[in-house]
């Protein structure tokens, strides 16, 4: 029921987190898009105000040409009174303004056709113009009614051409206005729709980390209480296994102690069975020198045969017997040690244990070498001797035939604990047996050494005491390399 509740819980809590996901992400995707639009409203209004202010160049340059018309009007008619004797002496400027404004106007209205064909009539008209003008100013003096007539009809035609290109500029400027007050309307509806848009995101933004604060500090407060009571409970559980484990000791030393007594027993009585046979077998022999018919071929076979191999193999049995008895006894004497750290230098310990061994290993021919900057600890001294010497011993017992034999001692520490190496080259270990060889009584691949499979067994449940492990990596035919993982500060057995 727990369990399917907590399934609840979590698939409630992940769809929570991706729809809050999905909020945030449309949220900003908002925000993004209005401020493109923004971006695209102010672009499209410094546009319209380029237009606005080509409208206004387009203007000018068609007042141009009214005011330009005028002053050729102006320059001639003080020309025919007389009235500056170089009067005629503006009027090509003026003329030349004319013209300049005429080529103003198409030339900003490309894009126009309606400028443009105005722009081409009022420069065919403005050429005629011309030419009438300065043929009145000219020697021929073509001062005729007729000819003032034709003058002045013409320049009316071009003056209304001009108001024409006037009148249709200042069409466009009033509609570009209006597009242009409407792009700047339309910006800030936009910005007051990101404004919203933003406050809006903000708000959820507050809400969803309120939320999870909320949460958290919740989750955070039942985590504290719950790492309270787990620590009283893994203290209580703590001191029922300490509890538990001493009892299965002391469980283990009196079964192994009583035991002994029988087996004490059985291998007394097969001493004495053992002795009775020589009389017996004694006994047979005079019978049967005396009389052959009253010993028959079964009590021979049974006096002589069954009786010594029966009794070899129940002095065998015991024998083993004995020593596992033993060894249980030895890993219970050792479990109720008392463990004492102390400062240990690593290195002299494993020169002492391969001294210890050193009359076997000159004997096999093999190389044991120990690093030099194997690093100090604290840790029990006596458990720590006694794994170097199970395993260098387990190294030197199972050789590679054949090949020279090779030990190496190594060590490191790393992030306050200390790394203990012991590789060799020999047989290997199958990968299938590297966790069962460190089992009570379980050994590993050819059976041609002597051992009851406890060395390891012992090896493990020392480093467990000490707060480490112990692993291997082996190879048939390839060595194995045992790696003992340990507290560089044992601070005591029961903080391990």
């Amino acid at each position: 029921m727990r369990a399917a509740q907590q399934n609840l819980e979590r698939i409630a809590e992940r769809r929570f987190a991706r729809t809050v996901m999905l909020l945030i992400v449309l949220g900003f995707g908002l925000v993004m898009l209005a401020g493109i639009s923004a971006l695209a409203v102010m672009l499209r209004g410094e546009e319209q105000t380029t237009l606005v202010d080509h409208t206004y160049q387009v203007e000018r340059q068609a007042t141009g040409i009214r005011l330009a018309l005028e002053e050729m009007r102006s320059a001639r008619r003080g020309f025919v009174l007389g009235l500056r004797k170089d009067s005629g002496a503006s009027y090509p400027a003026a003329a030349a303004r004319l013209f300049k404004s005429i080529d103003g106007v198409a030339g900003l209205t490309r894009d126009n056709p309606v400028q443009q064909r105005n722009a081409e009539q009022v420069r065919r008209m403005a050429s005629s113009l011309d030419i009438l003008f300065r043929q009145s100013m000219g020697p021929s003096l073509q001062r005729s009614d007729k000819a003032e007539v034709e003058r002045q009809i013409l320049a009316g035609k071009v003056e209304a051409v001009a108001m024409r290109m006037l009148a249709e500029e200042r069409r466009l400027l009033a509609e570009r206005s209006a597009s242009r007050e409407g792009s700047v309307q339309l910006f800030y509806a936009v910005l007051a729709f990101t404004g919203v848009l933003l406050a809006l995101v903000a708000l959820g933004s507050v809400w969803v980390i309120r939320r999870y604060t909320g949460e958290l500090v919740v989750s955070r407060a039942e985590l504290r209480n719950l790492n309270e009571n787990l620590e009283e409970a893994v203290a209580e559980r703590t001191v029922d296994l300490q509890r538990a484990n001493d009892e299965i000791q002391r469980f283990a030393y009196i079964v192994s102690h009583d035991l002994r007594s029988p087996l004490v027993n059985v291998m007394g009585f097969t001493a004495e069975l053992e002795a009775a046979i020589a009389p017996l077998q004694g006994l047979i022999e005079k019978v049967d020198e005396r009389d052959p018919a009253l010993v028959s071929e079964e009590m021979r076979l049974a006096v002589g045969e069954d009786l010594p191999e029966a009794v070899g193999f129940i002095r065998t049995s015991t024998q083993k017997m004995d020593r596992l008895i033993n060894a249980i006894l030895r890993l219970s004497r050792e479990g109720r040690r008392t463990i004492t750290p102390e400062q240990l230098d690593l290195g002299a310990i494993a020169h002492g244990v391969i001294d210890g061994l050193r009359h076997r290993i000159d004997e096999l021919g093999v190389e044991a070498t120990v690093s030099d900057q194997l690093p100090d600890m604290i840790s029990d001294r006596l458990a720590i001797e006694q794994i170097l010497s199970n395993l260098v011993e387990n190294a030197v017992k199972y050789l590679k035939p054949g090949r020279p034999g090779e030990i190496r001692i190594s060590g490191r520490r790393e992030h306050g604990r200390v790394l203990l190496q012991i590789a060799d080259n020999g047989r290997g270990i199958d990968p299938r047996d590297h966790e069962r060889v460190f089992d009570l009584f379980r050994r590993s691949g050819e059976q041609d050494q002597p051992g009851e499979g406890i060395g390891l067994a012992h090896v493990r449940a020392l480093a467990y005491r000490l707060g480490g492990t112990i692993s291997v990596e082996s190879e048939l035919g390839n060595g194995a390399t045992f790696t003992v993982n340990l507290p560089a500060n044992f601070a005591g057995e029961r903080t391990a």
